[in-house]
C-alpha cells in the first residue's frame, strides 16, 4: 500500500529551499524582521497598524519597522535598490550565540524557532556582517547538541521520550527518529524478528519460465 504522502528531503540547509518539501514551505512562512529603505505603496493596510500613521496612498513609509514572511523578504532584498534591510532574530544575535558557545544543551531550540538550522543558513543569503559569526555558530551548535541527541535515541527504547523530544529543532527530531529507529531494527535483528531476504519478483518469474521452457 502506497503512502498518502513521500517526504521530500529539505533543501533549507542548501543555496535554496525545497518548495516540494513540507518542512521546507512552513520555514520560509516563518517571520523575519526588517526596515523598508523606501515606500511601499498600498501595502499600509497590510504591515501597519492604524495607530503607525500609513500615507494616505497606504504606503509603509521608508524606514518602518515590520516583519515579512521569510520567502518575501528574500524576494525583495537587493542590495543594489535597497528595499529592505533584515534585522536579525534576537535568537541568531550576538548574546545569544554566547549562550550556545556555552551550552547549546540547555536551550529549548523548538520553543526558540521550530526550524532554528534550516532559516539561520537561509539568513546567510542577506548580505550581513555577521554572517561568518552565524554559520560558525549554527555548527558548533548542531556539534555540541548531536552527541547528546544520539545517545538518548539509542538508550531511550521503549521510554518516554516526549520531554526530551519537545526541545529539539525539527532538524534533530529527525536524527532523533533515525536513531531510533536503528535502535529498533538492531533489537529486533537480536531477537531473530528481523524480516528474512526473500528473492525478487524478477528473480521468480526467470526461474518459472526456465521451468517451463524445460518441460516442454
Amino acid at each position: 500500500m502506497s503512502e498518502a504522502y513521500c517526504p521530500v528531503e529539505s533543501g533549507a540547509l542548501g543555496p535554496e529551499e525545497n518548495f516540494l518539501s513540507l518542512d521546507d514551505i512552513l520555514m520560509s512562512h516563518e517571520k523575519l524582521p526588517v526596515r523598508t529603505e523606501t515606500a511601499m505603496p498600498r501595502l499600509g493596510a497590510f504591515f501597519l497598524e492604524r495607530s503607525a500613521g500609513a500615507d494616505s496612498d497606504n504606503a509603509v513609509p521608508p524606514g518602518s519597522k515590520i516583519e515579512l514572511p521569510l520567502w518575501l523578504a528574500k524576494g525583495l532584498f537587493d542590495n543594489k535598490r535597497r528595499i529592505l534591510s533584515v534585522e536579525l532574530p534576537k535568537i541568531y544575535q550576538e548574546g545569544w550565540r554566547t549562550v550556545f558557545s556555552a551550552d547549546a544543551n540547555v536551550v529549548d531550540l523548538h520553543k526558540m524557532g521550530p526550524h532554528f538550522y534550516g532559516f539561520g543558513s537561509q539568513l546567510l543569503h542577506f548580505d550581513s556582517p555577521e554572517n561568518a559569526d552565524i554559520s560558525q555558530s549554527l555548527l558548533q551548535t548542531f556539534i555540541g547538541r548531536f552527541r547528546r541527541i544520539m545517545d538518548s535515541s539509542q538508550n531511550a527504547y521503549n521510554e518516554d521520550t516526549s520531554a526530551l523530544v519537545a526541545k529539539l529543532d525539527e532538524m534533530e527530531r529527525g536524527l532523533f527518529q533515525t536513531g531510533q529507529k536503528g535502535l529498533n531494527d538492531f533489537q529486533c535483528w537480536e531477537k531473530g524478528q528481523a524480516s528474512q531476504i526473500t528473492a525478487s519478483n524478477l528473480v521468480q518469474n526467470y526461474k518459472k519460465r526456465k521451468f517451463t521452457d524445460m518441460e516442454d
